[in-house]
């Protein structure tokens, strides 16, 4: 009885302690920053970077986590950009409108009444069908406290497909693919479906019912049938390979000022280059990275703006949190070097892959092929992706197969990319890319597996880093040479006696 009375005593002492009003405000204050689009982003980004993982932490994770890092500022960065320029435009076509307005007069004419429906693509590819039904109703009055009298309703349909398991479902993509790797059929009859497969289509369908409230921000219908299949296979030796069908996306990230000491302008004052790679090792010259120079001015002017007294609290608190991420990849950039999408050819694979337990599931480092076009293309695991889409790889490896592939243009839309993993193969220590030792090794990894067909060969890539100048060779000036005298000439007069008068 007493502990009740103490309780409610300390409720009433809150009460008036806070105020009612206050209270008031702060719950409004809470409920508006849940119920902005920000909030929710940023607790799913957060929840995406420091949520426990159920297994035990891979050597490489940091390198991971911090790119995971990266890419949510990043796109939070974009949408905001998105989002003010869709405002300003908006802003501007209301005024145009308003303007036209106070010049035009707008004809009186009756509401048209019935069915009106229209069929179009949204941006992300989808066809949407809308149905616009105008009856008429009763007096405003009554109208606007009628639930029924302005309704809206929509419904999403997904398909989730199920993987390629056969040679023949497989060859309907890649039609050359039992004779680039003969052994493989006989794998693939062995083959089982990879868990993988349907996690990675359960983050997709996760992912549309997240956002489905914003048609125009669902995965793109492309991103959603990006992966053929996923299937994991054992060579004859016991050792796990896996196998995946889908297309290629373009990375373009990376940065290592030993191999390349200077970058475009464009790129270093970016604010949406990402400049690691999962791959990173210790640098081994004492060149900087072109990168720091960029991000030290960010650092810069983000301190210049929190001296500012006209800066909000809350724009304070971002650019402390921003300011200490600048500072820790720049920090790393000083003491490691990275891939160079442009330059160095590598495949990206999901995050969530790379740090699990899986036997079959692949590791930064682990060499891979590429199979599409006939062609067959040496590479390691160089990248961590998104957990929700599959078939990325380097700008190097894009341009490659796709001579017109950009950052903004993908080198291959169609499901028609092989790409194969040797998991457990990485070196023990990590270095600099060694385009020919990543050949013959893969060259090895494949006989494993049967080798290649007859007429098939690994590509050989070449080194398209730009090479310094070498210093200019000074050339000496000719030794000088004293003249000699003339046999009949007389013989100088010697010093200090002239000529006898």
């Amino acid at each position: 009885m007493n502990d009740s009375q103490n309780a409610g005593r300390r409720r009433k002492s809150l009460l008036s302690w806070f105020g009612i009003r206050d209270l008031f405000y702060l719950a409004v204050i809470v409920i508006a920053w849940l119920a902005s689009g920000y909030a929710g982003k940023m607790k799913r980004g957060l929840k995406e970077v420091f949520a426990p993982q159920p297994v035990e932490q891979a050597p490489d994770e940091e390198d991971i986590r911090r790119q995971i890092e990266s890419r949510l500022r990043i796109e939070m960065e974009q949408e905001l950009a998105r989002e003010m320029e869709a405002l300003n435009k908006a802003a501007a076509e209301k005024e145009a409108k308003a303007a036209a307005a106070a010049t035009i007069p707008e004809p009186v004419r009756e509401p048209a009444l019935g069915m009106v429906t229209d069929v179009r693509k949204l941006r992300s590819g989808i066809p949407f069908k809308s149905e616009v039904k105008i009856d008429k109703g009763g007096i405003a009055s009554k109208e606007r406290v009628d639930d029924s009298s302005y309704t809206a309703s929509y419904q999403l349909s997904l398909r989730l497909p199920v993987p390629a398991k056969t040679m023949a479902e497989l060859e309907s993509s890649n039609p050359d693919l039992a004779k680039i790797l003969p052994g493989l059929p006989a794998l693939i009859e062995k083959a089982e479906v990879s868990g993988w497969f349907q996690k990675l289509y359960d983050n997709k369908a996760g992912r549309v019912r997240r956002d489905a409230h914003s048609l125009n921000e669902l995965l793109t219908k492309h991103n959603v049938y990006d992966c053929e299949t996923i299937l994991q296979i054992r060579a004859p030796s016991g050792k796990p390979v896996f196998f995946m069908q889908a297309e290629m996306d373009v990375v373009s990230d990376g940065s290592d000022g030993d191999r390349l000491p200077v970058m475009p302008d464009s790129i270093i004052n970016s604010t949406h280059y990402q400049p690691f790679t999962s791959y990173g090792w210790s640098k081994r010259t004492p060149t900087a990275n072109p990168m720091i120079s960029g991000w030290e001015k960010r650092v810069e002017a983000g301190e210049k703006e929190l001296a500012d007294r006209a800066t909000t609290a809350d724009r304070k608190t971002w650019l402390r949190e921003r300011i200490a991420y600048l500072k820790r990849g720049i920090a790393d950039l000083k003491s490691r070097s990275f891939l160079i999408a442009e330059y160095d050819p590598f495949i990206v694979i999901p995050v969530n892959l790379l740090t699990s337990s899986d036997p079959f599931a692949p590791k930064v480092g682990d060499y891979a092929v590429v199979v599409h076009g006939g062609k067959v293309y040496p590479s390691i695991v160089g990248d961590g992706g998104p957990t929700f889409k599959v078939g990325e790889a380097s700008l190097r490896m894009a341009r490659e197969l796709n001579p017109k592939a950009s950052p903004y243009s993908r080198p291959v839309s169609d499901l028609k990319v092989t790409y194969l993993v040797f998991t457990g193969s990485r070196e023990a220590e990590k270095g600099p890319p060694d385009y020919e030792k990543w050949r013959q090794r893969c060259h090895e990894l494949l006989g494993d597996i049967g080798g290649l067909g007859e007429g098939y060969q690994l590509h050989a890539w070449q080194d398209l880093l730009p090479k310094p100048e070498p210093p200019a060779v000074l050339t000496p000036p000719p030794a000088s040479v004293e003249p000699v005298p003339d046999a009949a000439s007389p013989a100088p007069a010697a010093a200090g006696t002239g000529t006898p008068e």
